[in-house]
């Protein structure tokens, strides 16, 4: 089973090196990885030449924005299965596209997810938020649940048949796509429980209160479009539920405050 695995770019010499080495260490063999870059004036295309022997095909010229550019990838993808790796997001471990493609084989379904981690930009080993997943059940997105996007793969028929990214909703483009898959058509989908991506932190829809206001507003349209019932109700849901994420987070930071606080100094 040959993986795709796209990575979009802009201007991201700052952590791109990350990203390409986590695929680059994968011992997974049959990956195709194909970077899109928006014509970047950093030292974007430099990084990418230097990393030329991981990379299957790479193209840069002027794009509509990441969702478009993950367009064209796809529609450069040859493999069996797509996947999506940010510019500065990281494979959380070196067999994590193995897992992915032996659970497609078991499995044998239309899609698959797993678990993420938001990490600090520059301190990755520190976690800002984990996001657990749960096995699946369509009824879930009624609730507001939805996959992390970073971790969803998809079979490269699916998306042919169901067609890519609708731009127009910037931001959530891929809560979107993923309404579309998983509800409007019912596309079978699997739960991996493994830690998939690294995600650091200030992505394009959770930098800020504002954006995720707007993306919000967005996910109401999207949940509307695809015949989510009370769409409005369940675009609120939708952040509600990451709250135990959050609460999970700052109660064990501060158990690790109180025992650092309670150790003995040490001379």
């Amino acid at each position: 089973m040959k993986v795709s695995l796209i990575t979009v770019t802009y201007n991201s010499a700052r952590f791109l090196q990350n990203a390409i080495q986590s695929v680059y260490h994968q011992n997974y063999s049959n990956i195709e990885y194909i970077i899109v870059d928006g014509g970047s004036t950093d030292d974007t295309l430099s990084i990418i030449e230097q990393n030329s022997a991981c990379i299957t095909k790479w193209v840069s010229e002027k794009d509509n924005g990441m969702y478009d550019a993950i367009n064209k990838g796809m529609k450069m993808a040859t493999g069996d299965v797509i996947g999506i790796l940010n510019s500065d997001d990281m494979l959380a471990s070196k067999d994590v596209i193995s897992k992915i493609a032996l659970c497609f084989k078991e499995q044998q379904v239309d899609s698959i997810f797993g678990d993420l981690l938001y990490v600090d930009a520059e301190e990755t080993n520190r976690i800002h938020r984990s996001w657990k997943g749960m096995p699946y059940k369509r009824a879930l997105i009624n609730t507001g649940w939805m996959p992390a996007h970073p971790t969803f793969y998809v079979r490269k028929e699916v998306v042919e048949q169901l067609g890519g990214y609708e731009t127009h909703y910037f931001s959530a483009s891929d809560f979107e796509l993923m309404t579309r898959y998983l509800y409007k058509y019912r596309i079978s989908s699997y739960y991996l429980s493994e830690l998939i991506v690294k995600m650091r932190k200030g992505g394009m829809s959770n930098g800020s209160f504002k954006k995720r206001i707007r993306a919000n507003r967005r996910d109401y349209l999207a949940l509307k479009e695809n015949q989510v019932p009370f769409a409005f109700l369940v675009s609120l849901l939708k952040p509600l539920r990451k709250l135990p994420q959050y609460i999970k987070f700052l109660h064990h930071t501060k158990e690790k405050e109180l025992i650092t606080s309670l150790s003995p100094a040490t001379a």
